[in-house]
This record gives structure tokens, sequence and C-alpha cells, in this order.
């Protein structure tokens, strides 16, 4: 009796083993698609499109559906409004809403760049510049409120620049018009993101003169947020997006510009592996990714220095209250 029944359940127990051991292997994460709305699409973000196009992302059980969301304005409100999972953009966006006193505002969970990475690009070339030749000067320097428009303020005021006295800001012009606005005659500076400012360079259209971030110095310029109400109830899966973030982070610094450009070159089909590669070089010179995903204290505070000269922050945003780094340490404790 006992053999016969130990013939009948034995087949059934071997295929319940074998399941559980094949579900064992390797433990291979169930994959989540995560919507991100990234402020603009840049050579900037290399780590971001590393970390998507060799497989970091996939390696955590994520799948990513990359949006433009063409402003650090509109990808907050597309946080907020929960139209996407997690937004990327200036950590100014998150600091207005804060101050807004919104009980679900945005957490600030990692950080990607630490320097201002646009590049002021002028009519003609100029051996040895000296910004004091904006004065008198038309320049478009972005959204007002926004990072890049307030990074560069700070840069014009340290060098004696006064934005409506010796020189005018025409701040009008949306974002993602900028670079077309400037290469049809409007405006003698502007202040690019690359690839754009190398490529207008390249077409004879404009000339780059000046890093902005080179001369700011460290500001956690980019960083990712999603809603408080997201993060808690998504714990691992921010944990997961953030350890994908910092192994990317990791293979940028160790590996060479040429060895990343062809690791961006998926994501920009339209743009030659030389410019990617020289576009790459330019801020690894200015050490404009940050190593880890991990914000420091002391250059938010700095952020909100600028914030405030521009007149655009009434009240700083506590600290310990918008930038959530748990994530990130965890990830560095455990990736390192």
């Amino acid at each position: 009796m006992k053999k016969s029944i130990f013939k009948f359940i034995a087949p059934i127990l071997s295929i319940l083993i074998f399941a559980g051991l094949a579900g064992g292997c390797g433990g291979k994460k169930d994959t989540v698609k995560i919507t991100l709305s990234e402020v603009t699409h840049s050579v900037f973000y290399a780590p971001q499109y590393v970390a998507i196009n060799n497989g970091f992302f996939a390696e955590e059980g994520i799948e990513i559906e990359l949006i433009n969301g063409q402003g650090a304005d509109k990808v907050m409100t597309a946080v907020i409004s929960g139209s996407v999972d997690i937004g990327f953009a200036g950590p100014e966006a998150a600091i207005y809403v804060y101050n807004e006193g919104k009980e679900d505002y945005a957490e600030v969970f990692a950080q990607l760049t630490q320097k201002d990475g646009s590049f002021l690009v002028g009519r003609y070339p100029a051996d040895e510049f000296d910004w004091s030749d904006l004065e008198g000067s038309l320049v478009l320097p972005g959204r007002k409120g926004g990072v890049p428009y307030m990074t560069l303020e700070y840069v014009l005021k340290s060098k004696g620049l006064i934005p409506g006295e010796n020189l005018t800001f025409d701040d009008s012009i949306q974002f993602a018009q900028m670079a077309g606005s400037f290469a049809s005659g409007h405006g003698d500076y502007v202040t690019i993101f690359e690839p754009t400012a190398s490529m207008l360079e390249a077409e004879g259209k404009g000339y780059i003169l000046a890093s902005i971030g080179m001369e700011s110095g460290e500001i956690p310029y980019t960083a990712y947020f999603a809603k408080k109400s997201f993060i808690g109830k998504n714990p691992e899966l921010i944990q997961r997006f953030t350890n994908a973030l910092y192994k990317a982070q990791l293979w940028v610094e160790e590996h060479s510009p040429r060895e990343i450009a062809e690791a961006l070159a998926p994501s920009f089909p339209d743009t030659d592996i030389e410019l990617l590669e020289t576009v790459v070089t330019r801020y690894k010179d200015i050490d404009a990714y940050s190593k880890t995903p991990v914000m420091k204290e002391e250059a938010f505070e700095k952020l909100q220095t600028v914030m405030s000269q521009a007149g655009e922050l009434k009240e700083k945003a506590p600290f310990s209250e918008l930038i959530n780094n748990s994530f990130a340490e965890k990830a560095v404790e455990s990736i390192s």
C-alpha cells in the first residue's frame, strides 16, 4: 500500500522540487516597469543611459519607460499628479513644492550630477574669452527660477555682471527652443547643454566659450525624486533603482570617454561617436558626474544660497526633510 502511494506522489514531488530549485536559481527579480520623466535628453546624464543600455536596471528587475519632460517644472507636475513614477530634474523643483506646504511632497533620493552641465555659447570664437565680453549683450539664460538660469546669474554676479544693469536676459524662450532660437539669430550668447552645444559649434552657428559648472563649483544639479507616498509604498523598488544608478556611476568613473560614448550611442542614434566622445570628455574634465548617488548637505545648502541670491527662495527647505539618502547610502554600502 505504502509503495503504491509513493509511486503516485513521487513524480509530483519531483516536479515541485525542480520548480522550487528553478525559481531559486539566480534570484531573478520580477520585472517592474517604471515611468521616468527626464528634464531633457543630454549626454550630461551619461550614467542614466549607461544604466539603461548596459543592463543595470534590467539586472535589478526594472524596465524603464523614459519620457522627455522638457523642463523641471513640467517634470515635477507629472510626478505630483501621478502621471509618472519618478522625476529627474534639478532639486530646486522639489524645494519649491515642499515650500508650498504640500503634504505628499517629492523626496529626493539619488543624485546624478554635481556640476552645472551647461556651456556658454557665443556667436564668435574667442582665443582668450573674458566674461567682461558679455557687457551690453543679450543672453538667453533659460527659464527664470530654473537652476540653469540661477547658476548663470550666480556666476555672472561673481564676475561683476548684473542682469538688467550691464547686460540683458531674455527668459521668454522655452528651454527646448533655446538652441534653435540662437541659431536663427536671436541673442548674443546662450547657455546650452551637450551634445547640442557641440553640434552648434560643428555647424558653425555658435562657439563654446566657457563651462558654467567650472565657474559655479559643486552643486547638486540633477537628481531623482518621487512622491513620499510612492517611496513609502515601494521602498524595495526605489532601492533597486538606486542600486542600478550606482552601478552605472561606478562604471562611468572607471571607463574612458570612448567606452562611455559607445555605451551611450543607442540613446543618441543621430549623434556620431566622435562627437559623443568629445562631449563626455568635456563633462569628465569638469567632474560633472557624481561619484555616488548620495547628496551632500553642504552642496544642497549651496544650491539654496544660489536660489536665494536669485530672489527665488524666501525660506530654505530642511535637508533632513527633503533629502532621503537612505537608499543611496545602502547602495554604496552593499555594492562598493
